[in-house]
């Protein structure tokens, strides 16, 4: 099983060493990290060595990024004309297939890329996935590119772009996957570097089971009666927390009345209201008084006094005249 690593970690050079392959373009090495220099155009850099299979990972660290095309590749072939490339353009990581220097776009996650990303790429079988930060991105099953043991860099030659801890191994059924081994030449890996696991050997499925799994109960330490409750539970009730009293009214309900239904008008009285008068106690003729002085004996009365309530006088020494109004 091969592996390949790299890390960069040795004096700044335009030279980097028996274990890489300048494919195309000016690399250097530059404070400890790759440079793909400034010349502007698309450039390659591979390892020197090979995979043993086609079915392998390679990543990368972006130490420093701008908006430009830079990824990594695998399953190439020497030329990189074929083979799978997964990179950022500054906006969106793109999966892409190989065929012939012709690229055909198989997959993509939005996001641009930013310093300290680690960016991977994966191909066992058909089945090609691409990582970011150890977060699997995309994941497609491709037939266009079936072998290819090369790996590498492509990059547009941008002193803005920076790469790190480059990395490479087989991944073989059965093995562990280990990115920090040290290959062809090149600087081992750091202690940080962190190993991804390659698929498991073998798989099992759960076994059914079989009959019930019983354990007997032992005997009761210990056992009480219930309790028969006696009196009755009473708790007093808190003091209200708040009182109100009654209001007086300050108001007045009002009704308005409903237009009468009906109107009537007064009737005039018909005939006339009558009462018998009852009999009269006396009657009597009203007679003139005649004057006088008393001497003669003739009583006085009062006017209008009736005749039976006059008051007995004197005697009368003259005997009346006929004729002569009686007084």
């Amino acid at each position: 099983m091969a592996t390949f690593a790299d890390d960069f970690n040795r004096p700044d050079s335009s030279s980097l060493g028996a274990s890489w392959v300048e494919v195309s373009g000016d690399w250097a090495i530059i404070s400890g990290q790759l440079s793909p220099g400034n010349d502007g155009g698309t450039i390659i850099l591979r390892a020197a060595g090979a995979m043993d299979s086609s079915d392998h990972s390679v990543q990368a660290t972006i130490a420093a990024t701008t908006a430009a095309s830079h990824g990594v590749w695998c399953r190439g072939n020497s030329g990189f004309s074929s083979g799978y490339l997964w990179r950022n353009d500054g906006s969106e990581w793109t999966l892409f297939s190989v065929v012939s220097s012709t690229f055909n776009a198989i997959g993509s996650y939005t996001a641009a890329a930013a310093p300290g990303d680690v960016v991977k790429l994966q191909t066992v079988g058909s089945t090609i996935k691409g990582y970011v930060n150890g977060v699997q991105r995309v994941s497609v099953v491709d037939t266009a590119v079936a072998s290819g043991t090369s790996v590498g860099i492509r990059c547009i030659s941008s002193s803005a772009i920076r790469f790190d801890d480059f990395a490479a191994a087989d991944v073989t059924a059965g093995a562990p996957l280990s990115l920090a081994a040290e290959a062809n030449g090149a600087q081992p890996l750091s202690s940080s570097k962190a190993a991804t696991l390659g698929p498991a050997a073998a798989t099992e499925a759960a076994q059914a089971l079989a009959g019930a799994k019983t354990a007997p109960l032992g005997t009761a330490v210990e056992t009480a009666t219930v309790q028969v409750l006696a009196g009755a539970r009473a708790a007093a009730l808190p003091t209200a927390a708040q009182t109100e009293t009654a209001r007086p009214l300050t108001v007045s309900i009002s009704q308005t009345l409903s237009i009468a239904a009906a109107t009537e008008t007064a009737r005039p009285l018909a005939g006339a209201k009558t009462a018998a008068l009852g009999p009269a106690l006396e009657t009597d003729m009203a007679r003139p008084l005649a004057a006088g002085s008393g001497a003669d004996g003739i009583d006085h009365v009062t006017a209008g006094t009736p005749r039976t309530m006059w008051a007995a006088g004197g005697h009368r020494a003259p005997a009346w005249t006929a004729g002569t109004p009686r007084t």
